[in-house]
């Protein structure tokens, strides 16, 4: 399981936001990219969207990570 970790603050605003991303192999030989999001400190929102490779799975959440992080969110270890 490989996990990136995002988060975004506003404190103008009071936007405390996450946004999380794995890349999970299924039973069926596809790969699974999950996406939870929501507010830091809450449960979030989770959906999968599913891949026929683990690269295109990798590369999907690569872009999705890209895309957040120009929007404000940061990495987070």
């Amino acid at each position: 399981m490989s996990r990136v970790y995002l988060e975004y603050h506003d404190d103008s605003q009071n936007k405390h936001r996450f946004y999380q991303l794995w890349v999970l192999p299924s039973l069926f030989e596809d790969w699974a990219l999950v996406k939870e999001w929501g507010r830091v400190g809450s449960p979030g929102t989770v959906r999968k969207e599913w891949f026929a490779t683990q690269e295109a799975a990798f590369q999907a959440r690569e872009n999705l990570a890209v895309k957040k992080i120009k929007k404000g969110y940061f990495i987070k270890t």
